[in-house]
């Protein structure tokens, strides 16, 4: 069977498969290096992050040092929604295309957005029950999100129950347009309803921003998270380019 929709200009540079691009020996050394170099760049970057956060970003006079989890909690929500994003994207094309690089990015994207979410709940109530005085609340802002992981646990979770990769595919990519609607729920929520959560600190009400150096160190983790996004990305779809190709040599065997 010939391989035609494996696409070697995809998996060249960013998303490089060394193993189905035949190039293991010099060439996935070099790969390996640069993924080393890559992995020690997104460090340093949330080396610095975490210093700024607690050394560099003055205390808020309001909540005091526990505010600090904010950079974690909100970067890694940014990040979150970025990887749905691309999810949602990779999903739309494998429909319109019945590419499986499509299929193998959607997959990794949306791994990689339910990591960041998981960290959004974690943090959440650590940050809330010394301002709030309780762990959980049931606004909007937090069922919303809520939602959002549990969709995207079930998109995980249905790849799990097709075995046919060309029917797990497509079901999957179809399920994941459909979660991605929650995304904007996310977002609008604290604009659209008087929720308990903070109003938002971007295009938000007047008094709801952050002091200056605060917005730096901010937009700084969320760099550096991107960073880590981007890391995770990568890997994560190597590993399911190159179980692409198991699964369709196994289909060849089984034929012959």
């Amino acid at each position: 069977m010939e391989r035609s929709w494996l696409p070697g200009g995809f998996r060249s540079g960013f998303f490089d498969d060394p193993v189905a691009s035949g190039r293991i020996s010099c060439g996935g050394v070099t790969l390996m290096k640069k993924s080393v170099l890559s992995a020690m760049v997104v460090l340093l970057l949330l080396g610095v992050a975490a210093y700024a956060a607690f050394f560099v970003a003055p205390t808020d006079a309001r909540q005091g040092v526990i505010y600090r989890i904010l950079y974690l909690h909100v970067a890694s929500a940014w990040t979150g929604l970025t990887s749905f994003f691309i999810c949602f994207i990779a999903n739309s094309l494998y429909v319109l295309r019945r590419q499986p690089r499509w299929d193998w990015l959607g997959v990794s994207a949306g791994e990689t957005g339910l990591v960041f979410t998981t960290v959004v709940l974690l943090t959440g109530p650590i940050w809330a029950h010394p301002v709030w005085g309780i762990w959980w609340t049931w606004d909007a802002r937090l069922t919303s999100t809520f939602v959002l992981w549990l969709l995207y646990v079930s998109y995980l979770l249905l790849r799990t129950l097709v075995e046919e990769p060309d029917r797990r595919a497509l079901l999957s990519a179809l399920f994941g347009i459909f979660a991605f609607i929650d995304v904007p729920l996310v977002f609008g929520s604290i604009r659209w309803w008087r929720t308990q959560h903070p109003q938002p600190i971007i295009m938000g009400a007047p008094g709801a921003g952050l002091d200056p150096t605060m917005y730096r160190v901010l937009f700084f983790t969320w760099l550096a998270m991107l960073g880590l996004m981007t890391l995770l990305l990568r890997q994560r779809y190597r590993l399911e380019a190159m179980r692409g190709d198991l699964e369709i040599i196994q289909r060849e065997l089984e034929a012959a």
